[in-house]
């Protein structure tokens, strides 16, 4: 915990010390870094449907493995690298990062493959329904009790995914699997004593070598695209590196900036912007019972975020 603790206050202070023009405040360089990583992770499908002629495991291998350069080089910048050998030598750390690891890899994998596939408008749909499945996650294994809003808000959620899984014969497993893969990501993520940049470095280190084995497979097979493709396919996998982690990076740093409630409001600015981009650009259908459930999603997030912030303005006025 002491090593958690000295991290964020590294972290926070490289932040701090970096003023902007006119010495500007934390929660603006937080707002800042939090909107450009949504907006990052918004426009992200754009990039995956350039890949979707690649096998959604090869893109997500390089994903891993060019995340790792970036990751080393912002631990070395912030003087961190002490933190990851400490849990580099700590076996229950290791087990955790290894759990959360799989969490990610798996809900990568499915982000890249429904993307490719023309499922956007269901990654939107698992994205929308995350921040209730970390209430009902709370509630399940943290004895957190929930709020009638929040119990209604779940209860609408609910609502929607019965109708869809009635509407096409099956339940919306994209959606579903996105959501949940997420959300105990999440809830692992913070049993983990380490900062964030810290432990996305030790994640990613920790597939690299899976990734290594499978990209040496690929070569062997002869199905390759970054050794055996076009200068333009390396080029695309090479980008896989930055377009995994600097989103994720400037994330961690605008969580520590802003305040939870901020965070929770600006977390629907990516999945609003791929349903859009799924309607709008890539002319996937959307149906009638689509649109009720969507409603009825939005309504809840509607309710789940008034909660949210009344319980803020309690909490403030306490």
């Amino acid at each position: 915990m002491t090593e958690q603790i000295a991290s964020n206050r590294a972290v926070t202070a490289a932040l701090v010390t970096t003023e902007g023009p006119g010495g500007m405040s934390d929660g603006k360089k937080g707002f800042i870094f939090a909107l450009s990583a949504y907006l990052l992770w918004g426009v992200l499908p754009f990039y995956l449907k350039s890949v979707a002629h690649m096998p959604a495991l090869e893109v997500v291998a390089h994903r891993i493995i060019w995340s790792v350069p970036i990751a080393a080089l912002l631990l070395w910048w912030l003087g961190l690298f002490g933190d990851l050998k400490v849990a580099l030598t700590t076996p229950r750390m290791l087990f955790m990062a290894m759990l959360t690891a799989s969490l990610i890899t798996l809900n990568w994998g499915t982000y890249v493959w429904a993307i490719g596939s023309g499922h956007a408008i269901d990654t939107a749909l698992g994205y929308y329904i995350n921040p209730l499945v970390n209430v009902v996650l709370g509630g399940i294994f943290l004895g957190e009790r929930l709020s009638k809003p929040q119990a209604v808000a779940v209860g609408l959620a609910a609502c929607a995914v019965l109708l869809l899984t009635v509407y096409s014969g099956g339940l919306p497993w994209i959606s579903l699997v996105l959501a949940f893969s997420f959300g105990f990501y999440g809830f692992f993520r913070k049993t983990l004593p380490i900062g964030p940049t810290q432990g996305f470095m030790l994640e990613v280190l920790l597939l690299s070598v899976p990734s290594l084995a499978f990209i040496a497979w690929t070569v062997s097979q002869g199905t390759s695209h970054f050794f055996n493709g076009s200068a333009h396919d390396v080029g695309l996998l090479l980008f896989a590196g930055p377009a995994t982690a600097v989103p994720l990076i400037l994330y961690a740093f605008g969580a520590k900036l802003l305040r939870y409630t901020t965070i929770g409001l600006m977390q629907y600015i990516a999945p609003t912007i791929v349903f859009l981009s799924a309607i709008f650009v890539f002319g996937e259908p959307f149906s009638h019972i689509q649109f009720i459930a969507f409603a009825l999603i939005w309504t809840a997030l509607a309710i789940y975020t008034w909660s949210m912030l009344q319980q803020a303005r309690k909490v403030k006025a306490a």
